[in-house]
């Protein structure tokens, strides 16, 4: 017997649903019911038990809501958990697909209390500000890149126009036109004499 890829999504869900009673509190009323995510190569199905905790449920449970995410874009879903649902079909229990929502725009995983039970608080609190403090310069770093790549190919090996330039020659061009036609008119008129 094979082992679902799937499995361990369960355990991070419960991990979470552990450190926020309130998110077990709301899944307490939707104990029983089952949850697809069906991302068009595989599908987790969840069911929500009596204490608030998920449990994988069978390939062939009927499904109380169907989440249908393509993966191409789970990237801007990570990025952007506020408009999530803006990414995602819903098909369903519309209170179930709500609360899930809610949750999954509210579970924040505390790295710094995990980290606190393996190596203490003071560690916990100094890995968890060095690894902020390091995507904090990844991030300014990504963005002096773009800033200085763009500026390049704006400026010194001009292969990118800047919005406004764009705008600018095509104000230009529709004036030429204009001027243009007014002056071929002028002519027949002139020629029509």
């Amino acid at each position: 017997m094979s082992a679902n890829p799937m499995r361990p999504v369960a355990a991070v869900i419960n991990h979470l649903l552990a450190q926020e009673p309130w998110a077990q509190k709301k899944l307490i009323a939707h104990a029983g019911k089952v949850a697809c995510i069906d991302t068009g190569v595989m599908q987790l199905r969840l069911q929500v038990s009596a204490d608030g905790y998920v449990s994988e449920a069978a390939a062939d449970a009927v499904a109380n809501v169907t989440i249908h995410i393509k993966l191409s874009d789970l990237p801007l879903i990570a990025a952007n958990r506020e408009r999530a649902v803006s990414y995602v079909k819903l098909q369903g229990d519309a209170d179930f697909a709500n609360a899930i929502s809610q949750l999954s725009q509210s579970l924040r995983w505390d790295a710094e209390d995990d980290l606190a039970r393996l190596f203490g608080d003071v560690a916990a609190m100094r890995l968890v500000g060095g690894a902020r403090s390091l995507l904090a310069t990844a991030q300014a770093t990504h963005k002096k890149v773009t800033e200085n790549v763009a500026e390049y190919f704006l400026e010194e090996q001009p292969m990118l126009i800047r919005p406004r330039m764009l705008q600018d020659f095509s104000s230009d061009v529709v004036r030429l036109r204009d001027d243009l036609e007014r002056l071929s008119k002028r002519i027949e008129k002139l020629e029509r004499r």
